[in-house]
């Protein structure tokens, strides 16, 4: 006859990703000519649950080198951007004791920078990946009367035969020997 069992334990009990993309305008003291570089560097985020939504707040620094005066002179525009983004994870059963695992999966890197006048255009993409860890229950079934053991049995008689042969029988009668 099978019996239940139920466990508690924690488990991911959401889990997705997302991508996002950040228009960005940035305007420049000099009018550029050439954008020849951006890197998006100092990732930091974290995230929170509640009401069934994730919120994710972080923050980058841009650097976009460009050059200027005809390309006789660059420079490197350095700049932060916070952002807040929010998610619906799917999977999710609305208690509030979860706790948020946020993953960068990839990014945030620049796909596309444009000079407009003394304004740099960039696009910014980054994915994140987020997991909801809680307690969760997990129902087993258990049988009884199972015996995990298996009795080893020898195969021969080797065993048996080599003490038989090693049994000094006239041991007390002749101790010496």
């Amino acid at each position: 006859m099978a019996s239940y069992k139920e466990i508690v334990t924690k488990a991911v009990i959401g889990k997705g990703k997302k991508q996002f993309t950040d228009n960005l305008s940035l305007q420049v003291t000099n009018n550029p000519n050439t954008i020849l570089g951006c890197w998006v560097i100092n990732h930091n985020f974290s995230g929170t649950f509640s009401n069934g939504v994730v919120t994710i707040n972080g923050s980058y620094d841009i650097n976009i080198w460009y050059s200027y005066d005809n390309d006789t002179k660059t420079e490197v525009l350095k700049d932060t951007k916070n952002y807040t983004e929010t998610i619906n994870v799917q999977g999710t059963d609305d208690t509030e004791n979860e706790e948020v695992i946020i993953r960068s999966l990839s990014g945030p890197s620049c796909s596309k920078a444009e000079v407009n006048g003394n304004i740099v255009n960039c696009i910014i993409d980054k994915t994140l990946g987020i997991e909801l860890v809680g307690d969760t229950k997990v129902r087993i079934n258990t049988l009884d009367e199972v015996d995990d053991w298996e009795e080893i049995m020898d195969s021969d008689n080797a065993i048996n035969e080599r003490i038989d042969e090693e049994v000094n029988e006239d041991y007390l009668d002749n101790p010496t020997e």
